[in-house]
């Protein structure tokens, strides 16, 4: 998918040294609890990488790399997961950029791109987003989409140190989506990026979208 400031493509082994250098700070990874301390080396990177990279394979999950278009760098990833084929669901995370590109529009783009794709191509009801109900700025970013926010669920998840995260959980769901993208390409607009438009994107040569959509045969928007 090719916007007026990123670039959001499959997720590739190729892209892991420009990812970790744009990723090699520890804020960034404070909530991204399963992976807490990958910033920290190549080599704990490259297993963050390597799951991404095995759950898309598998058709769980799939993992997408964010591109810098003007100077062609990788400078964040994100997900598609929670893939719930028979109720028309997905969920995008892992969303995270390089520290230069916050508000920038990069991640309004990417937003724009992701949940267009989610709800013009493959025809999703229904869009989450959640977060450690701590990380304020996430939160923060989910509002403004403006995604509605459903609640903490609390003890959520098992944290690594021991300790319990609550989640916060957001949605799009699709009558909703139209007020979304305006407000989005509004947002964008304050940018410079005007009259958007981006490239849509159709199933890659690679076969990628049917191995991240398609279980046993199904695809999303059957």
């Amino acid at each position: 998918m090719v916007g007026k400031l990123v670039v959001v493509e499959p997720l590739r082994s190729e892209h892991e040294r420009g990812l970790f250098e744009a990723g090699h700070d520890r804020e960034m990874w404070t909530y991204l609890t399963a992976f807490p301390n990958a910033f920290e080396t190549r080599e704990r990177f490259h297993r963050w990488m390597d799951e991404a990279l095995a759950a898309t394979a598998a058709g769980e999950e799939g993992a997408w790399a964010i591109i810098d278009r003007a100077s062609g760098r990788p400078i964040g990833s994100a997900r598609y997961l929670a893939l719930r084929l028979e109720h028309r669901s997905l969920e995008i995370g892992w969303t995270w950029l390089g520290r230069p590109w916050w508000r920038t529009g990069a991640n309004v783009e990417t937003k724009l791109m992701l949940l267009g794709r989610a709800f013009e191509q493959l025809g999703c009801e229904r869009v989450e987003l959640k977060t450690d109900a701590r990380n304020a700025r996430s939160r923060a970013a989910m509002a403004a989409l403006p995604a509605q926010f459903e609640g903490i669920h609390r003890h959520h998840m098992a944290l690594p140190d021991g300790t319990w995260r609550d989640t916060a959980w957001y949605s799009v769901i699709a009558p909703e989506w139209p007020e979304v993208r305006s407000a989005l390409r509004q947002r964008l607009a304050k940018h410079g990026v005007s009259g958007y438009r981006h490239e849509p994107a159709g199933p890659s040569p690679e076969g990628w979208l049917p191995r991240h959509v398609q279980v046993r045969g199904r695809r999303l928007e059957e």
